[in-house]
């Protein structure tokens, strides 16, 4: 029964021909929305969970992004829209307001419908991106951000050209004839795109990847990587969102290559008090030669000194002549070896204990060491306990750490 059939039969029953056409167009729009709920419904509650059950249960998994995107979700509400369309046809002449209403109408709807569909596919396209390359750290977001840009521009345009009755290209032309607004409008997202496709190109970051970036104060791992912004979340959980563009713009530290060679480095300096470098005498060498891991050490070493001053006949009665071993010499040999023995610190990369230039602090022993462990908490342990030991061990070679004197170095000294 269409609309003339309905109408006619209306009038019959005694409505006013006005009155018939109204509640005829009231009726066949009612039928043609509770015909398209049902289908809806149908698909709704047997098509679409089936075609779940099916992804979820196959052995291919690369697939199950187009669930959680919900993506055969958007393109069911294709049924509906096929329903009202035929029933509009059959139901509805072609010339009516009403007709031309909801056939502008339904258009909208499909572009709607095709537009979330698109985006729902492109944000899935990057999921399944990421499982084929079995690696968080592989995205193509910044390639399917500009797509889905593109995807809503258009959207915008063929809406537009919808209900307006102009043509969707006259509509592009004259967008081109706004270049110049469109590129003042769209710059960051342009500049994003560009910058996105650098990083990319060049691995310059990856989600994952710890950077730090102290103009924007970021300093943490990576999360994620857009057309317009990358989120890092920070060491105390809070989370930095610096432009895309920024990261081409500016220079950034990314801590990716220490994660990489399976190494953190130690770079630490234990000022010693100048005044408390002095020359060892033999009370002192029989003293230190009980400590274990210098045993391969002193002996030699004195053996080489002493050997050295009776070729060069060297008056010994004075430290100063000749060859003699310090305080400062043995300790450091006591770390360089203390170090080696150390289980936690990597033997294949760089290995310094070196002094710096001494300054109005003392003179700086620098440890320039990797631990293997690289996890911060492990990190931090391991070093903490290395100059632990260190600190302790100073007064056994007569050595001390600089330190500005404190109100008990002046009790002290006023008691003395």
């Amino acid at each position: 029964m269409n609309f003339n059939t309905l109408s006619k039969w209306l009038t019959q029953q005694g409505l006013q021909e006005s009155i018939a056409e109204i509640s005829a167009y009231i009726l066949i729009i009612l039928a043609i929305l509770l015909i398209a709920l049902i289908a809806t419904w149908l698909v709704r509650r047997t098509l679409l969970p089936a075609l779940v059950n099916i992804i979820h249960k196959n052995s291919l998994h690369w697939d199950d992004p187009l669930i959680e995107y919900k993506f055969f979700h958007k393109i069911s509400w294709f049924a509906p829209l096929i329903v009202i369309y035929v029933c509009q046809d059959i139901l509805l002449t072609d010339n009516s307001d009403i007709s031309l209403f909801l056939s502008r109408a339904l258009l909208a709807a499909v572009v709607i419908v095709t537009t979330l569909s698109i985006s729902a596919l492109l944000s899935s396209i990057n999921a399944i991106y990421i499982k084929v390359a079995q690696k968080r750290s592989a995205t193509i977001r910044g390639y399917t951000d500009a797509a889905r840009i593109i995807v809503y521009v258009f959207c915008v345009i063929f809406l537009i050209a919808i209900f307006t009755g102009r043509s969707p290209w006259g509509l592009l032309s004259l967008l081109g004839g706004l270049t110049a607004v469109i590129l003042l409008v769209f710059k960051d997202t342009l500049l994003g795109f560009v910058a996105t496709i650098q990083l990319s190109a060049t691995d310059m970051v990856r989600i994952g990847d710890w950077i730090q970036m102290d103009k924007y104060g970021a300093d943490g791992d990576v999360i994620d990587i857009s057309i317009h912004c990358v989120l890092v979340q920070n060491w105390d959980k809070t989370v930095t969102s610096i432009p895309t563009y920024a990261l081409i713009s500016n220079s950034f530290i990314n801590w990716r290559g220490m994660s990489e060679s399976g190494g953190r480095r130690i770079k630490r300096a234990i000022n010693i008090d100048i005044s408390s470098i002095h020359f060892v005498d033999e009370q002192e060498l029989e003293k230190l030669n009980k400590i274990t891991i210098l045993s391969n050490y002193l002996r030699p070493r004195q053996k080489e000194v002493e050997a050295y001053n009776a070729r060069h006949e060297v008056e010994t009665k004075l430290a100063i002549n000749g060859r003699n071993q310090t305080n400062i010499g043995i300790f450091r040999a006591y770390v360089q070896e203390y170090l080696r023995r150390n289980p936690n610190i990597h033997p294949n990369m760089t290995f310094l204990v070196r002094q710096l230039a001494p300054t109005e602090t003392g003179l700086p022993l620098e440890i320039y060491v990797f631990s293997k462990d690289q996890v911060w908490a492990n990190y931090e342990a391991i070093q903490a306990d290395i100059f632990d030991h260190l600190l302790a061990a100073l007064s056994t070679f007569g050595l001390r750490v600089f330190q500005n004197p404190t109100g008990h170095d002046f009790q002290q000294s006023i008691g003395h």
